[in-house]
Protein backbone atom coordinates (compact mmCIF):
# COMPACT_ATOMS: atom_id res chain seq x y z
CA UNK A 1 0.00 0.00 0.00
CA UNK A 2 1.80 3.05 -1.20
CA UNK A 3 2.63 5.94 1.90
CA UNK A 4 1.30 9.26 -0.88
CA UNK A 5 -1.44 10.94 0.57
CA UNK A 6 -4.80 10.32 -0.68
CA UNK A 7 -5.29 13.50 -3.28
CA UNK A 8 -8.79 12.61 -3.62
CA UNK A 9 -9.51 13.30 -0.06
CA UNK A 10 -7.47 16.18 0.15
CA UNK A 11 -9.46 19.23 0.98
CA UNK A 12 -7.69 21.65 -1.48
CA UNK A 13 -8.64 19.26 -4.13
CA UNK A 14 -12.39 20.32 -4.00
CA UNK A 15 -11.66 24.47 -4.10
CA UNK A 16 -10.24 24.57 -7.28
CA UNK A 17 -13.18 23.10 -9.02
CA UNK A 18 -15.60 24.47 -6.65
CA UNK A 19 -14.50 28.11 -7.76
CA UNK A 20 -14.25 27.14 -10.99
CA UNK A 21 -18.14 25.96 -11.08
CA UNK A 22 -18.74 29.38 -8.90
CA UNK A 23 -16.95 31.42 -11.44
CA UNK A 24 -18.74 29.19 -14.50
CA UNK A 25 -21.84 30.62 -12.74
CA UNK A 26 -20.84 33.84 -12.36
CA UNK A 27 -19.76 34.41 -16.03
CA UNK A 28 -23.71 33.47 -16.85
CA UNK A 29 -25.16 35.40 -14.30
CA UNK A 30 -23.22 38.23 -15.85
CA UNK A 31 -24.71 37.22 -19.57
CA UNK A 32 -28.34 37.43 -17.93
CA UNK A 33 -27.56 40.95 -16.70
CA UNK A 34 -26.39 42.39 -19.60
CA UNK A 35 -29.23 40.66 -21.21
CA UNK A 36 -31.44 42.18 -19.38
CA UNK A 37 -30.19 45.95 -19.19
CA UNK A 38 -29.71 45.51 -23.15
CA UNK A 39 -33.43 44.90 -23.15
CA UNK A 40 -34.63 47.70 -20.78
CA UNK A 41 -32.42 49.87 -22.80
CA UNK A 42 -34.22 49.15 -26.06
CA UNK A 43 -37.20 49.63 -23.93
CA UNK A 44 -36.48 53.15 -22.88
CA UNK A 45 -35.97 53.34 -26.97
CA UNK A 46 -39.06 52.69 -27.51
CA UNK A 47 -40.81 54.44 -24.78
CA UNK A 48 -38.84 57.95 -26.13
CA UNK A 49 -40.88 57.12 -29.71
CA UNK A 50 -44.08 56.74 -28.04
CA UNK A 51 -43.75 60.21 -26.32
CA UNK A 52 -42.48 61.85 -29.16
CA UNK A 53 -45.36 60.72 -31.55
CA UNK A 54 -47.75 62.25 -29.15
CA UNK A 55 -46.10 65.31 -28.23
CA UNK A 56 -42.90 66.67 -29.91
CA UNK A 57 -42.16 68.63 -26.67
CA UNK A 58 -42.24 66.10 -24.47
CA UNK A 59 -40.60 65.71 -20.67
CA UNK A 60 -38.40 62.58 -21.39
CA UNK A 61 -37.26 62.58 -17.19
CA UNK A 62 -39.78 62.55 -14.74
CA UNK A 63 -38.87 62.60 -10.91
CA UNK A 64 -42.39 60.65 -9.49
CA UNK A 65 -41.82 57.97 -11.96
CA UNK A 66 -38.13 57.52 -10.99
CA UNK A 67 -38.63 57.69 -7.07
CA UNK A 68 -41.63 55.35 -7.87
CA UNK A 69 -38.94 53.02 -9.34
CA UNK A 70 -36.59 53.09 -6.74
CA UNK A 71 -38.83 52.80 -4.04
CA UNK A 72 -40.38 49.45 -5.25
CA UNK A 73 -36.73 48.42 -5.85
CA UNK A 74 -35.78 49.25 -2.13
CA UNK A 75 -38.84 47.13 -1.07
CA UNK A 76 -38.21 44.78 -3.24
CA UNK A 77 -34.66 44.20 -2.24
CA UNK A 78 -33.79 40.52 -0.87
CA UNK A 79 -30.07 41.40 -0.33
CA UNK A 80 -27.30 40.66 0.94
CA UNK A 81 -27.02 44.17 -0.39
CA UNK A 82 -28.43 47.21 0.81
CA UNK A 83 -31.72 48.87 -0.44
CA UNK A 84 -29.36 51.84 -0.51
CA UNK A 85 -26.63 50.34 -2.90
CA UNK A 86 -29.21 48.72 -4.58
CA UNK A 87 -31.03 51.56 -5.12
CA UNK A 88 -27.68 53.92 -6.40
CA UNK A 89 -27.38 50.54 -9.05
CA UNK A 90 -30.78 51.03 -10.94
CA UNK A 91 -30.32 54.69 -10.73
CA UNK A 92 -27.13 54.83 -12.88
CA UNK A 93 -28.94 51.63 -15.07
CA UNK A 94 -31.68 54.24 -15.41
CA UNK A 95 -29.43 57.34 -15.98
CA UNK A 96 -27.91 55.20 -19.08
CA UNK A 97 -31.01 54.49 -20.55
CA UNK A 98 -32.59 58.17 -20.09
CA UNK A 99 -28.91 59.14 -21.94
CA UNK A 100 -30.22 57.45 -24.86
CA UNK A 101 -33.69 59.12 -24.72
CA UNK A 102 -32.13 62.28 -24.07
CA UNK A 103 -29.30 63.02 -22.23
CA UNK A 104 -30.14 65.33 -18.94
CA UNK A 105 -28.13 68.67 -18.90
CA UNK A 106 -27.59 69.52 -14.97
CA UNK A 107 -26.12 73.03 -13.58
CA UNK A 108 -24.24 72.90 -10.62
CA UNK A 109 -23.21 75.36 -7.92
CA UNK A 110 -19.04 75.13 -9.29
CA UNK A 111 -16.55 75.02 -9.76
CA UNK A 112 -15.85 71.14 -10.67
CA UNK A 113 -15.12 68.49 -7.40
CA UNK A 114 -18.08 70.38 -5.24
CA UNK A 115 -20.12 68.50 -2.73
CA UNK A 116 -23.12 70.07 -4.91
CA UNK A 117 -21.57 68.25 -7.93
CA UNK A 118 -21.63 65.12 -6.20
CA UNK A 119 -25.21 65.84 -5.27
CA UNK A 120 -26.25 66.20 -8.88
CA UNK A 121 -24.28 62.98 -9.67
CA UNK A 122 -26.19 61.40 -7.17
CA UNK A 123 -29.47 62.14 -7.88
CA UNK A 124 -28.87 62.20 -11.92
CA UNK A 125 -26.37 59.50 -12.42
CA UNK A 126 -23.19 59.42 -14.00
CA UNK A 127 -24.66 59.94 -17.65
CA UNK A 128 -25.68 63.01 -17.13
CA UNK A 129 -23.89 66.06 -18.53
CA UNK A 130 -23.34 68.49 -15.32
CA UNK A 131 -22.30 72.59 -16.34
CA UNK A 132 -20.69 74.34 -13.32
CA UNK A 133 -21.54 77.90 -12.54
CA UNK A 134 -19.58 80.21 -10.42
CA UNK A 135 -22.90 81.23 -8.38
CA UNK A 136 -26.57 80.16 -7.23
CA UNK A 137 -28.30 82.86 -8.91
CA UNK A 138 -26.40 81.87 -12.52
CA UNK A 139 -27.63 78.21 -11.78
CA UNK A 140 -31.56 79.40 -11.81
CA UNK A 141 -30.28 81.53 -14.55
CA UNK A 142 -29.66 79.05 -16.66
CA UNK A 143 -32.74 76.65 -15.75
CA UNK A 144 -35.04 79.92 -16.29
CA UNK A 145 -33.84 80.65 -19.79
CA UNK A 146 -33.78 76.78 -20.77
CA UNK A 147 -30.01 76.10 -21.49
CA UNK A 148 -30.19 73.13 -19.21
CA UNK A 149 -33.20 71.29 -17.75
CA UNK A 150 -32.76 70.86 -14.38
CA UNK A 151 -30.75 72.49 -11.78
CA UNK A 152 -28.95 71.48 -8.48
CA UNK A 153 -28.09 73.94 -5.26
CA UNK A 154 -27.90 73.64 -1.71
CA UNK A 155 -30.07 75.20 0.58
CA UNK A 156 -29.56 73.82 4.13
CA UNK A 157 -26.73 71.64 6.07
CA UNK A 158 -27.70 70.30 9.46
CA UNK A 159 -24.99 71.84 10.90
CA UNK A 160 -24.77 75.67 9.86
CA UNK A 161 -28.31 76.19 9.02
CA UNK A 162 -29.70 77.36 5.77
CA UNK A 163 -28.48 78.37 2.88
CA UNK A 164 -29.94 81.96 2.66
CA UNK A 165 -28.81 82.77 -1.14
CA UNK A 166 -30.85 79.78 -2.49
CA UNK A 167 -33.87 81.14 -0.63
CA UNK A 168 -33.60 84.43 -1.49
CA UNK A 169 -33.17 83.41 -5.15
CA UNK A 170 -36.43 81.50 -5.12
CA UNK A 171 -38.39 84.63 -4.29
CA UNK A 172 -37.99 86.57 -7.51
CA UNK A 173 -37.96 83.66 -9.66
CA UNK A 174 -40.84 81.46 -11.57
CA UNK A 175 -38.66 77.86 -11.02
CA UNK A 176 -40.27 75.19 -9.56
CA UNK A 177 -38.26 72.90 -7.15
CA UNK A 178 -38.80 69.32 -8.43
CA UNK A 179 -36.63 67.38 -6.03
CA UNK A 180 -34.57 67.03 -3.06
CA UNK A 181 -31.12 65.15 -2.39
CA UNK A 182 -29.47 64.96 1.03
CA UNK A 183 -25.98 64.34 1.30
CA UNK A 184 -23.10 63.16 3.77
CA UNK A 185 -20.76 65.19 3.79
CA UNK A 186 -17.50 63.68 5.00
CA UNK A 187 -14.28 66.49 5.26
CA UNK A 188 -10.46 65.62 4.83
CA UNK A 189 -7.56 67.60 5.37
CA UNK A 190 -5.95 67.67 1.97
CA UNK A 191 -2.14 67.61 0.64
CA UNK A 192 -0.18 67.57 -2.33
CA UNK A 193 2.77 65.35 -3.23
CA UNK A 194 4.82 67.97 -2.53
CA UNK A 195 3.75 69.47 0.89
CA UNK A 196 6.17 69.51 3.54
CA UNK A 197 3.36 67.49 6.08
CA UNK A 198 4.96 68.65 9.38
CA UNK A 199 5.05 72.69 7.99
CA UNK A 200 1.42 73.02 7.19
CA UNK A 201 0.79 76.58 8.27
CA UNK A 202 -2.08 77.63 5.80
CA UNK A 203 -5.34 75.88 5.42
CA UNK A 204 -7.68 76.70 2.49
CA UNK A 205 -11.55 75.92 2.41
CA UNK A 206 -15.06 77.42 2.26
CA UNK A 207 -16.49 79.33 4.85
CA UNK A 208 -19.28 77.09 5.68
CA UNK A 209 -16.61 73.80 5.88
CA UNK A 210 -14.00 75.86 8.37
CA UNK A 211 -17.33 76.37 10.29
CA UNK A 212 -18.42 72.57 10.84
CA UNK A 213 -14.65 71.31 11.15
CA UNK A 214 -13.70 74.16 14.05
CA UNK A 215 -13.07 71.86 16.60
CA UNK A 216 -11.16 69.56 15.21
CA UNK A 217 -9.24 72.55 13.80
CA UNK A 218 -8.58 73.97 17.17
CA UNK A 219 -7.66 70.71 18.36
CA UNK A 220 -4.63 69.74 15.57
CA UNK A 221 -3.88 72.85 13.43
CA UNK A 222 -4.49 75.39 15.72
CA UNK A 223 -1.81 78.17 14.44
CA UNK A 224 -2.44 77.22 10.91
CA UNK A 225 -3.64 80.42 9.00
CA UNK A 226 -7.57 79.77 8.05
CA UNK A 227 -8.02 80.97 4.49
CA UNK A 228 -11.74 81.01 3.23
CA UNK A 229 -12.24 80.79 -0.55
CA UNK A 230 -15.29 80.41 -2.48
CA UNK A 231 -15.43 76.75 -2.85
CA UNK A 232 -13.79 73.87 -1.43
CA UNK A 233 -12.61 72.57 -4.86
CA UNK A 234 -10.94 75.93 -5.64
CA UNK A 235 -9.26 75.02 -1.96
CA UNK A 236 -7.79 71.39 -3.43
CA UNK A 237 -6.68 73.52 -6.19
CA UNK A 238 -4.57 76.32 -4.41
CA UNK A 239 -2.72 73.52 -2.87
CA UNK A 240 -2.03 72.01 -5.84
CA UNK A 241 1.03 74.46 -6.03
CA UNK A 242 1.72 75.19 -2.60
CA UNK A 243 4.15 73.25 0.29
CA UNK A 244 3.30 74.29 3.04
CA UNK A 245 -0.75 74.66 3.00
CA UNK A 246 -3.54 72.20 2.88
CA UNK A 247 -6.75 71.94 1.95
CA UNK A 248 -10.47 70.92 3.87
CA UNK A 249 -12.23 68.81 0.40
CA UNK A 250 -14.28 66.21 0.00
CA UNK A 251 -13.45 62.86 -2.17
CA UNK A 252 -14.49 64.09 -5.40
CA UNK A 253 -12.36 66.97 -5.05
CA UNK A 254 -9.04 65.10 -3.82
CA UNK A 255 -9.49 62.68 -6.91
CA UNK A 256 -9.93 65.54 -9.49
CA UNK A 257 -7.10 67.22 -8.27
CA UNK A 258 -4.72 64.57 -7.49
CA UNK A 259 -4.66 65.25 -3.48
CA UNK A 260 -4.01 63.00 -0.83
CA UNK A 261 -5.94 62.81 2.40
CA UNK A 262 -4.02 63.61 5.67
CA UNK A 263 -6.83 63.19 7.56
CA UNK A 264 -10.03 61.74 6.76
CA UNK A 265 -13.46 62.57 8.54
CA UNK A 266 -12.34 66.02 10.26
CA UNK A 267 -15.87 67.41 10.59
CA UNK A 268 -16.97 68.00 14.19
CA UNK A 269 -20.48 65.84 13.98
CA UNK A 270 -20.42 62.55 12.45
CA UNK A 271 -24.00 62.83 11.01
CA UNK A 272 -23.21 66.09 9.21
CA UNK A 273 -25.37 66.53 6.04
CA UNK A 274 -26.33 69.06 3.45
CA UNK A 275 -29.51 69.00 1.72
CA UNK A 276 -30.04 69.91 -1.90
CA UNK A 277 -32.51 71.34 -4.41
CA UNK A 278 -33.22 70.10 -7.59
CA UNK A 279 -35.02 73.05 -9.71
CA UNK A 280 -36.32 72.74 -13.23
CA UNK A 281 -39.23 74.69 -15.09
CA UNK A 282 -42.66 72.19 -14.55
CA UNK A 283 -44.54 71.00 -11.63
CA UNK A 284 -44.47 67.13 -10.85
CA UNK A 285 -47.32 64.97 -10.56
CA UNK A 286 -47.58 63.11 -7.25
CA UNK A 287 -45.38 60.24 -6.79
CA UNK A 288 -47.74 59.25 -3.57
CA UNK A 289 -44.54 60.28 -0.46
CA UNK A 290 -44.31 63.65 -1.88
CA UNK A 291 -42.79 67.21 0.05
CA UNK A 292 -43.98 70.55 -0.67
CA UNK A 293 -42.42 73.86 -0.21
CA UNK A 294 -44.16 77.41 0.20
CA UNK A 295 -42.78 81.33 0.35
CA UNK A 296 -45.34 83.01 2.48
CA UNK A 297 -45.48 86.96 2.97
CA UNK A 298 -47.45 88.01 6.13
CA UNK A 299 -48.60 91.63 7.34
CA UNK A 300 -46.63 92.97 10.05
CA UNK A 301 -49.49 92.75 12.65
CA UNK A 302 -50.04 90.51 16.42
CA UNK A 303 -50.45 86.84 16.20
CA UNK A 304 -48.92 86.66 12.40
CA UNK A 305 -47.19 83.46 12.96
CA UNK A 306 -49.77 81.86 14.75
CA UNK A 307 -52.43 82.69 12.07
CA UNK A 308 -50.42 81.09 9.52
CA UNK A 309 -49.75 77.77 11.60
CA UNK A 310 -52.72 77.31 13.27
CA UNK A 311 -54.21 75.75 9.33
CA UNK A 312 -51.94 73.23 9.04
CA UNK A 313 -51.88 72.37 12.55
CA UNK A 314 -55.64 72.02 11.94
CA UNK A 315 -55.62 69.87 8.52
CA UNK A 316 -52.49 67.64 10.71
CA UNK A 317 -49.95 68.55 8.25
CA UNK A 318 -46.29 67.76 8.79
CA UNK A 319 -44.20 70.51 8.82
CA UNK A 320 -40.63 70.00 8.25
CA UNK A 321 -39.17 73.20 8.35
CA UNK A 322 -39.66 76.74 8.48
CA UNK A 323 -37.27 79.50 7.77
CA UNK A 324 -38.10 83.49 8.10
CA UNK A 325 -36.27 86.08 5.83
CA UNK A 326 -36.62 89.68 5.24
CA UNK A 327 -38.62 91.15 2.83
CA UNK A 328 -36.71 92.76 0.21
CA UNK A 329 -39.46 94.51 -1.14
CA UNK A 330 -40.23 96.35 1.89
CA UNK A 331 -44.07 95.84 1.53
CA UNK A 332 -44.13 92.79 3.92
CA UNK A 333 -41.75 92.75 7.09
CA UNK A 334 -42.60 88.62 7.32
CA UNK A 335 -41.35 86.14 4.59
CA UNK A 336 -42.01 82.37 5.89
CA UNK A 337 -40.25 79.78 3.86
CA UNK A 338 -41.97 76.31 4.88
CA UNK A 339 -41.84 72.68 3.97
CA UNK A 340 -43.99 70.00 4.92
CA UNK A 341 -44.94 66.39 3.85
CA UNK A 342 -47.53 66.29 1.46
CA UNK A 343 -48.59 67.28 -2.43
CA UNK A 344 -50.42 70.33 -3.30
CA UNK A 345 -52.95 68.32 -4.94
CA UNK A 346 -53.96 66.19 -2.09
CA UNK A 347 -57.47 67.30 -0.96
CA UNK A 348 -56.19 68.09 2.76
CA UNK A 349 -53.56 70.18 1.56
CA UNK A 350 -55.42 72.10 -1.06
CA UNK A 351 -57.96 73.20 1.98
CA UNK A 352 -55.40 74.01 3.98
CA UNK A 353 -53.93 76.43 1.79
CA UNK A 354 -56.88 77.86 0.47
CA UNK A 355 -57.07 78.82 4.33
CA UNK A 356 -53.76 80.51 4.51
CA UNK A 357 -53.67 82.23 1.19
CA UNK A 358 -56.88 84.15 2.92
CA UNK A 359 -54.89 84.77 6.29
CA UNK A 360 -51.70 85.55 4.21
CA UNK A 361 -50.45 88.80 2.23
CA UNK A 362 -48.53 86.53 -0.57
CA UNK A 363 -48.52 82.80 -0.73
CA UNK A 364 -46.34 81.29 -3.24
CA UNK A 365 -45.66 77.08 -3.99
CA UNK A 366 -42.53 76.81 -4.91
CA UNK A 367 -43.31 73.35 -5.53
CA UNK A 368 -44.27 69.55 -5.12
CA UNK A 369 -41.49 67.03 -5.07
CA UNK A 370 -41.13 63.72 -4.22
CA UNK A 371 -38.98 63.34 -0.77
CA UNK A 372 -35.54 62.07 -1.57
CA UNK A 373 -34.87 58.51 -2.15
CA UNK A 374 -31.36 58.41 -1.47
Amino acid sequence: MSDSPNTNNSPSTGSPSNLDELRETIDQLDTDILRLISERAACAQRVAKVKLTHDKGTVFYRPEREAQVLRRIMSLNPGPLDSEEMARLFREIMSACLALEQPIKVSYLGPEGTFTQQAALKHFGESAVSLPMAAIDEVFREVEAGAVNYGVVPVENSTEGVVNHTLDSFMDSSIRICGEVVLRIHHHLLVADTTRRDKVSRIYSHPQSFAQCRKWLDAHFPHAERVPVASNAEAAKLVKTEWHSAAIAGDMAAKLYGLTPLTEKIEDRPDNSTRFLIIGNQDVPRSGDDKTSLVVAMRNQPGALHDLLEPFHRHQIDLTRLETRPSRSGVWNYVFFIDFKGHHEDPQVAAMLEEVRLRAAEVKVLGSYPQGVL
